[in-house]
């Protein structure tokens, strides 16, 4: 089963439109992997500090 995205591709697309660019196939697959990589790194800093709560500074 493939598992739900994090992004919302119509919406990353309408970014990129803005810039006058075209969006590749496989960009927003990628991003959604950074976006997870971001998370991940950002809840390991909350451990960290021995927080449950994620926080906008732990980006």
């Amino acid at each position: 089963m493939k598992k739900m995205g994090l992004v919302v591709a119509s919406a990353a697309k309408d970014v990129i439109k803005k810039a006058e660019m075209n969006c590749g196939g496989d960009f927003c697959d990628a991003l959604d992997k950074k976006i997870e990589a971001l998370i991940n790194d950002a809840v390991a800093r909350a451990k960290s500090n021995d927080r449950k709560t994620v926080r906008s500074g732990d980006l």
